[in-house]
């Protein structure tokens, strides 16, 4: 029984910044410069990842609210 290989489904071939840059060891200065065109989002798929940006973000907000509930609620028994 032959496993599939990790590598086979690894992307190589996304380019998110020019590495080429003049006066790094690797720089070739005959390739071409290729541009990336910018991805096209539908409204739906927007939202979409502004929900999962806040839903990331939501655990280390919630922490902070609480902490700062918890230093008021503190302070009130404290100083009252």
């Amino acid at each position: 029984m032959a496993k599939k290989r990790k590598e086979e489904d690894f992307d190589t071939e996304t380019t998110f910044a020019d590495m080429n840059v003049d006066g790094f060891r690797w720089y070739n200065p005959h390739r071409k410069n290729t541009k990336t065109e910018p991805v096209k989002v539908t409204r739906k798929e927007y939202w979409a990842m502004v929900k999962g940006a806040f839903l990331a973000m939501l655990p280390a907000i919630c922490c902070v609210v609480l902490a700062m509930v918890l230093v008021f609620l503190l302070a009130y028994l404290w100083l009252g």
